[in-house]
């Protein structure tokens, strides 16, 4: 994670000191604009970096300052401890800040935060569709050693198509939007080349 305090588990603090520069791609902070996350592109018109927020363009130089007479950058790469210090200065605390559990490694170049409540509704499907293949083993295995007559198999063969076709929706729509995701990320733009 270029340009940022990275905290490691034996709260042994590295701080790099070089000054930070941004490209078109980077994910940034922008605590004057707003507390969103923004995307930088090459803006060709005027040989900049800029991105766009509540439909205006902002303008920076690769160095993060609007200009080189600044005292200080005005963009920060998009990182927990930058979020963290960002919050800390501009709400006085870290109390308001999201609570941001991070399991990315040191050398991942790319995260996606998600909702916890997102997270749970994607465990609660996987749950879901391994509970419904493994009854449908179990019901594969009955009619298999004949342990049902053939009424009972005709009607839960249509139960279980009916619950096949249910999950298998569900899982699809789940899987879309992952990959919607995926595809503003490195993994995505690889897989459409």
């Amino acid at each position: 994670m270029p340009n940022s305090i990275r905290t490691t588990s034996n709260t042994q603090t590295t701080t790099n000191h070089t000054p930070a520069t941004f490209k078109a791609g980077d994910s940034v902070l922008c605590p004057s604009v707003g507390s969103g996350t923004y995307q930088l592109f090459n803006d060709k018109e005027y040989d900049c970096l800029g991105f766009t927020a509540n439909g205006k363009t902002y303008h920076y130089r690769n160095d993060g300052k609007v200009s080189r007479n600044d005292a200080a950058p005005s963009l920060f790469h998009d990182t927990k401890a930058n979020r963290q210090a960002i919050a800390t200065l501009y709400n006085g605390s870290q109390t308001s800040q999201r609570k941001v559990i991070d399991t990315t490694e040191a050398d991942d170049k790319e995260a996606v935060l998600i909702s916890a409540f997102d997270l749970s509704g994607i465990v609660c499907d996987i749950e879901g569709a391994a509970t419904v293949i493994s009854d449908i083993g179990k019901l594969l295995a009955l009619i298999h050693y004949e342990k049902i007559d053939t009424n009972t198999a005709i009607s839960m063969a249509r139960l279980t198509h009916d619950t096949t076709v249910t999950w298998d929706d569900l899982l699809q729509r789940q899987a879309s939007a992952i990959k919607e995701t995926l595809a503003m990320t490195r993994y995505g733009r690889e897989g459409s080349q």
